[in-house]
């Protein structure tokens, strides 16, 4: 018995504009856009998605009263090292953070969710330096 292996040749690159598109929404479309969901050949244990180019990530829209509701937390390591700050401090400090929190929360965890991560490009503005690669649009319903 022969059994399919499915090809992993394919590296296709794709543009998502993130202006005015609500974060969880987009995070969703990207997560499952890297895992490679929209394929008939997917399998879960191997990297076969897209590479995601995410571009205008300072203008993302966070619905009702998240920007200021919404915190992120990270500690430094030292007593007392706990660091906070909202949403609307993070996307004016660095937008790109806070869409890639958002899709790597919803990618596998452990290495092959590492390995995966690295196929997300985030930008806060409209220009990414991946034009070589041909991206396709992608538009968010």
């Amino acid at each position: 018995m022969k059994t399919y292996i499915p090809k992993n040749d394919e590296q296709n690159w794709v543009v998502v504009d993130a202006a005015n598109v609500p974060l969880g929404r987009l995070a969703t479309l990207i997560a499952s856009r890297i895992r490679g969901k929209h394929r008939p050949d997917f399998t879960p244990n191997m990297i076969q998605g897209d590479f995601v180019v995410v571009v205008n990530a300072q203008q993302v829209a966070l619905t009702g009263n998240k920007l200021d509701g919404k915190v992120y937390t990270r500690y430094t390591g030292y007593q007392g090292g706990l660091k906070t700050e909202t949403a609307r401090q993070a996307l004016a400090k660095h937008p790109e953070r806070v869409i890639e929190h958002a899709v790597f929360g919803m990618l596998p965890k452990g290495r092959q969710g590492r390995a995966m991560h690295s196929r997300l490009k985030v930008y806060a503005g409209q220009t990414h330096p991946h034009a070589a690669q041909k991206p396709q649009t992608l538009e968010v319903k």
